[in-house]
């Protein structure tokens, strides 16, 4: 209690309400962590499990697209083949047909003919191992590589079928030209062959010599198909290897004998009798099943024990492999661990929002009742300073507002004391200012007027090139300031009644800046006009407001320097009022002393009186109008005047 009674407001409520607000929500955070906890585990479990299916289904699909893939491009090859086959048998058939033109000229016989069509058929290679090679319509070999004069007409590939019967019962019946294709599967071992190999053949007949020209090759011997398949698959090998199965789980590849053909670790080894921790032999299983689930036991090199491994794999048909994705059970819950701790740390970071949170909004709650406090304190102070114009905001309706109101009420009455005794100074001091401006008049005015005489006097007996000429007009200049003090001096005390007429304010204006145009001491600036072209008549003292535009216009005459721009503009405003507005971009006057510009005697300048301004708001004030200054040093000054259109005496 003695801690408390030792604090502010705010941090009294701080103190009584968080206690409140964070406990329940402590309670209810670990409540509600304990059993999203659980569920997270259980749905973590099946999810991890369906991510095991939907990998395995994964490198199925790419495995499938390879094949696919490649399936569509060896048949592009395929046709490419007939392309190249039928050229080839083309050119010879084309020999044989310019020899036998040369035998039917007389030019060659017949077996010479022949011979040399041998000689170039068999010196042909295709591809790598295959040939071209010619046979009559009952199966004898005419230019074989190898086999040259056998009958081969019972031959049979390695399905069984007489695929010679088959050429020369075709042969004969083609229409000329055609081109004929037959494939069979073939096994050379002379050339080393441990499996059958698909072979192609394009074969024309030539009748004039009863010859079946053919032209055979292997499909599998063009390099560019075992390039493309190699780098397709080397791609394939590439995403699986590269697919991550939690942490250390991973995608490999066998087929049903347990030879690894992908593997990120140990590809090419063969792992059929691998054995879990329990002796089980579950990569027989595997391949016996070729589908389904697997669970066992496993310890990798390093590991102190086994951790459980669950595998989903599933059957390729086309290339009889089987594709396996497995992990860690204990990988599974990586997540619910991380869950879990998110939680714990998300309950206490909310915890801490709330906290704050409510800090905050205790803080704010108790700005809400001190800040009026606070604001009427800030507004005495400036009231002690001097600043009697400023007030309390009041805000709402309650007791607060109700002290702020009673407050300005105060205050306004201070103000108004404060006027009454700043009146009466000022009347005592116009007072005093009127006692002196009579002695002043009475006992300087008149020696005044005596030595303007004699200087103007003597002004004009002597000569111009005379030195003294320029000490008597210098006499002459002071000597009427001197008398121009003493005027304002009267002018200011004696405050003047306006004669009001109906007056064209622009022409008036027009007039005031074509006389400052032609003072000497205003010929370094330039005055621009804005006059409003709608301006009504108003009735004003013509003569007094050309005295407030003139001086107007000198002091901003002063201010600017060397083509100074000063800029005077009307216009009309709501209420029955104009507007006259002077703008010079002179050096400016400072904050601290344009509160000051329009009281008696204050000058910023060294040869000034201080009485110019004060004697215009008298005048503007006169009219039952206003005048105002906006200024700040080094931008500038600018005048505001506002009249209204018709005068009243009140």
């Amino acid at each position: 209690m003695v801690f408390q009674s030792k604090l502010k407001l705010r941090g009294k409520l701080l103190v009584m309400v968080l206690p409140l607000v964070l406990l329940p929500i402590l309670l209810v955070g670990m409540v509600v962590g304990y059993i999203a906890n659980g569920q997270a585990y259980l749905g973590i479990t099946r999810t991890s499990e369906d991510d095991l299916a939907h990998m395995t289904s994964f490198s199925l699909d790419l495995l499938q697209g390879h094949y696919q893939q490649y399936q569509v491009y060896k048949q592009d090859k395929v046709g490419a083949v007939r392309t190249n086959l039928a050229t080839l048998v083309n050119l010879a058939y084309d020999l044989a047909a310019t020899l036998e033109q040369q035998h039917a000229a007389a030019g060659l016989t017949l077996p010479e003919a022949r011979a040399r069509a041998k000689r170039a058929l068999k010196d042909v290679r295709v591809g790598e191992t295959g040939y071209i090679y010619a046979m009559t319509t009952a199966g004898d070999l005419v230019a074989h590589k190898a086999a040259e004069g056998a009958n081969i007409m019972d031959a049979r590939d390695q399905r069984g079928r007489y695929f010679i019967r088959e050429m020369c019962r075709q042969a004969p019946a083609a229409r000329p030209g055609e081109i004929l294709y037959i494939t069979y599967p073939w096994r050379n071992p002379v050339l080393g062959d441990e499996h059958e190999r698909q072979k192609i053949v394009a074969y024309r007949y030539f009748r004039e010599w009863d010859w079946i020209i053919a032209v055979g090759s292997y499909l599998d011997e063009t390099y560019e198909d075992l390039a493309f398949e190699n780098e397709a698959f080397a791609e394939l090998k590439a995403q699986l290897k590269a697919k991550k199965v939690g942490d250390t789980g991973y995608i490999y590849v066998m087929d049903i004998k347990g030879n690894l053909k992908i593997h990120p670790y140990r590809e090419g080894d063969n792992i059929h009798d691998t054995r879990d921790e329990d002796g089980r032999y579950f990569i027989r299983e595997m391949c016996a099943k070729k589908e389904g689930w697997i669970r066992y036991p496993w310890r990798n090199e390093g590991e102190n024990s086994a951790r459980m491994k669950i595998v989903r794999y599933a059957y390729f048909a086309p290339w009889d492999w089987i594709v396996a994705v497995g992990s860690y059970e204990d990988e599974f819950y990586g997540p619910a661990n991380l869950i879990k701790h998110k939680i714990f740390w998300s309950v206490g970071l909310l915890v801490l929002l709330v906290g704050l949170g409510a800090s905050f909004s205790v803080y704010y709650a108790a700005q809400v009742f001190t800040s009026p406090i606070h604001a009427m304190i800030s507004v005495m102070r400036q009231i002690k300073r001097g600043r009697m114009e400023e007030r309390v905001r009041v805000q709402g309706g309650d007791e607060l507002a109700e002290l702020a109101e009673t407050f300005n009420a105060m205050s306004e009455k201070l103000k108004e004391n404060k006027e009454i005794e700043s009146n009466l100074a000022r009347q005592g001091r116009i007072a005093s200012l009127g006692v002196l401006s009579a002695s002043v008049a009475h006992e300087i005015n008149n020696p005044l007027g005596v030595i303007q005489g004699y200087a103007g006097y003597l002004e004009g007996k002597i000569d111009e090139l005379d030195p003294n000429h320029r000490i008597v007009r210098e006499i002459k200049q002071e000597n009427r300031r001197c008398m121009k003090i003493v005027k304002n001096l009267l002018s200011y005390t004696r405050t003047p009644l306006p004669d009001p007429r109906p007056t064209d304010l622009n022409k008036l204006l027009g007039q005031v800046a074509g006389l400052a145009a032609s003072q000497q001491e205003l010929q370094h600036m330039v005055v621009e006009s804005d006059f409003a072209s709608d301006l009504p008549m108003v009735m004003v003292d013509a003569d007094q407001i050309r005295q407030v535009v003139l001086n107007l216009l000198m002091n901003a005459g002063k201010a600017v320097g060397e083509n100074g721009r000063v800029k005077l503009s009307t216009a009309a405003v709501a209420d029955d009022q104009v507007r006259i507005v002077c703008e010079d971009s002179g050096c400016g006057i400072s904050e601290t002393d344009i509160v000051h510009v329009f009281e008696p005697f204050f000058t910023t300048k060294p040869s000034g009186t201080g009485l110019g301004l004060a004697i215009s708001r008298q005048i503007i004030e006169a009219h039952h109008g206003s005048i105002s200054m906006q200024s700040r040093a080094g931008e500038g000054t600018r005048v505001i005047i506002t009249l209204p259109r018709s005068y009243r005496e009140f």
